[in-house]
């Protein structure tokens, strides 16, 4: 997990020309200079001081604000990952305060559509290989041909960086990944050895501390008081604990409103009861009806007699001609 942290932050800080912290200085385009190889990226002296020209991976002004609008208008399922607009700021185009949790689902899920359209061809690439790369890397299930083709792959995406960025941007974080498959071939699942439910359960303990002289007692004493009102709330039956509380996106209970299962399932509006009334088009209101009627378990054998019915006439654009005809066939089949 600290892994993909500093591989993320080093990505970004030399994408956004993060003064201060982006690998990509003074001292690395002198060090290109001195030996001799990307003539085009080496450091104008003009007397006084030196110029730095652009590199291709480097993004002005208007293209991070492309990519901070798009992680702030980003909408993920609840409970996926933190509200990563929060650590975006879309006028000066940064990205500050990440965690380790927001950098482990950035640059797994996020960092291909953030930057898709943005980079060019040959930066864009490489980084996609190494998303791809961390994604597979920590999915629910490992097979030993996978990992094996990831140890040879991971090398190869190296490679593909070290044509884009200086060298002074690969430190000892962007040497481990290549040892991460290899790990998990003898230590298993990366789910099983990562640091996120200790650190939060940390986090937890560190918010009870009152008295920061003696940190350890406080611990204790919240940590006691905690097991006690859990002992004591399993007896309260008319009482609200943490036990007996509706869920968070509770959708309230299951009413038989028609016979069809599709109709069972109520909901609730997320912005609080306030509606939003929209006048649907013709091709809207007909896409409603085709998903509700093709998500019908009792529908799916008009669905086949209506398919078959179209291949008699021709099998040239069968899917469409049926999204089309479907809705006003039920209507006068039934």
């Amino acid at each position: 997990m600290h892994i993909e942290k500093n591989v993320n932050d080093n990505i970004l800080w030399i994408l956004f020309n993060i003064d201060g912290k982006s690998k990509d200085n003074l001292n690395a385009r002198l060090d290109l200079k001195e030996m001799g190889i990307r003539s085009e990226l080496h450091p104008i002296d003009n007397g006084n001081n030196f110029v730095i020209p652009q590199a291709c991976y480097t993004l002005n002004l208007d293209e991070r604000r492309v990519v901070c609008q798009f992680l702030a208008n980003l909408k993920v399922p609840d409970g996926y990952s933190s509200n990563i607009s929060q650590c975006v700021n879309v006028k000066e185009g940064q990205l500050t305060g990440m965690k380790s949790h927001d950098c482990h689902v950035f640059i797994e899920d996020h960092l291909p559509p953030a930057f898709r359209g943005i980079l060019p061809k040959e930066v864009y690439e490489p980084l996609v290989e190494l998303s791809i790369f961390f994604k597979q890397l920590c999915s629910k299930t490992l097979k030993i041909d996978m990992l094996e083709r990831l140890e040879h792959n991971i090398v190869m995406t190296i490679c593909k960086l070290e044509l884009i960025f200086p060298p002074a941007f690969f430190d000892i974080m962007i040497h481990l990944p290549i040892h991460l498959p290899l790990e998990a071939r003898l230590a298993g699942l990366v789910h099983y050895r990562w640091m996120y439910p200790f650190e939060r359960y940390l986090r937890k303990l560190k918010s009870n501390v009152r008295n920061k002289a003696h940190p350890e007692g406080s611990i204790a004493l919240a940590y006691l008081a905690d097991k006690c009102l859990t002992f004591c709330s399993r007896y309260l039956d008319r009482t609200e604990t943490k036990f007996n509380r509706q869920e968070r996106n509770f959708e309230g209970p299951k009413m038989q409103v028609t016979e069809l299962p599709i109709f069972q399932n109520n909901g609730r509006p997320l912005n609080r009861g306030k509606g939003i009334f929209r006048k649907l088009s013709y091709q809207d209101w007909n896409h409603a009806q085709l998903y509700i009627l093709k998500n019908c378990e009792e529908v799916q054998p008009f669905l086949i007699e209506h398919q078959k019915e179209l291949e008699e006439e021709g099998l040239r654009n069968l899917p469409s001609r049926q999204d089309e005809t479907f809705v006003k066939w039920f209507e006068s089949r039934v």
